[in-house]
């Protein structure tokens, strides 16, 4: 009894019991990801599949509610200013979820936002009727960024699985989804450069001016740096998984896109030129 009183009298030993308590809870409430002998149970099996992610990803896509659009918007700021810490956060995605991919699809809503918002301004730069606009808004959204960045994905998730492995591995593998994530980290600077900063350019200087040299040299600019972002933050994504070696070949292509500047320069080719007469083209 007088233990009891001396024990309920002291702070400290209170603190300490309900520290003891709560961790004793917390062990038995919070999810066990591994057995004994290191591998996954059966029911954490299937719930860490790709197909229960999807799954989950694609029925957050249909409650807006719970769509962390703040934070999808402090991710698109940083990808220009420091994309380092865009990556830091899906390293503490895996710490705390146990995956690297997105599970909340707010950036997705946010980028085809973006998408369609440049289009139609890319339709009244180059005076498209509505029917038209429309047209190059949905190729740009199906084939310009899926269809092209489930390729690019694919392609990215294949090589590095098959060669950048440190230890090849289903426990340490890259996920599909973070390669695609990816792809839309990277596609979302080239996006903004060449849908949006781009159109206040193209009539005044790129197109009036296209076969002079300040006309293609402003456009290849543009597309310079636009590219360059793409490769440079592609690299940052791949750069940031442990379980990857050798990541720096995804820096090779650089010396490639510079030489192509070079070149176009040196011959007068009109990236964007080209790209308005494509845009033109496949919408008639």
């Amino acid at each position: 009894m007088l233990m009891a009183l001396q024990y309920k009298s002291n702070p400290v030993a209170i603190i300490c019991a309900r520290f003891v308590t709560l961790a004793m809870f917390s062990s038995n409430m919070l999810p066990t990801t591994a057995s004994q002998n290191g591998s996954l149970s059966a029911r954490d099996a299937a719930r860490h599949t790709a197909g229960a992610k999807r799954y989950k990803y694609l029925r957050r896509l249909l409650h807006f509610k719970a769509m962390d659009f703040e934070f999808a918007m402090w991710q698109m700021l940083y990808l220009f200013t420091s994309p380092q810490r865009v990556y830091r956060n899906f390293h503490y995605r895996k710490q705390t979820k146990d995956q690297w991919a997105r599970d909340d699809p707010a950036f997705l809503v946010l980028l085809s936002v973006w998408l369609c918002v440049s289009t139609l301004g890319f339709g009244l730069v180059l005076d498209m009727g509505f029917v038209e606009t429309l047209k190059l808004l949905l190729w740009v959204v199906f084939i310009d960024c899926i269809g092209v960045g489930l390729l690019i994905s694919t392609l990215m998730w294949f090589v590095t699985n098959k060669y950048l492995l440190k230890q090849p591995s289903k426990d340490f593998d890259v996920e599909w989804g973070y390669a695609f994530d990816v792809h839309l980290n990277a596609f979302y600077p080239l996006l903004v450069i060449l849908h949006f900063l781009q159109l206040f350019f193209i009539n005044h200087i790129v197109m009036i001016k296209s076969d002079w040299f300040l006309g293609y040299f402003v456009g290849n600019s543009l597309w310079l740096i636009a590219i360059g972002y793409y490769l440079y933050i592609t690299f940052l994504g791949y750069n940031a998984l442990p379980h990857l070696k050798n990541t720096v070949v995804l820096l090779y292509p650089f010396a490639l896109l510079g030489v192509l500047y070079i070149l176009s320069l040196s011959l007068g080719w009109n990236f964007t030129k080209g790209l308005c007469w494509f845009y033109k083209y496949r919408v008639q």
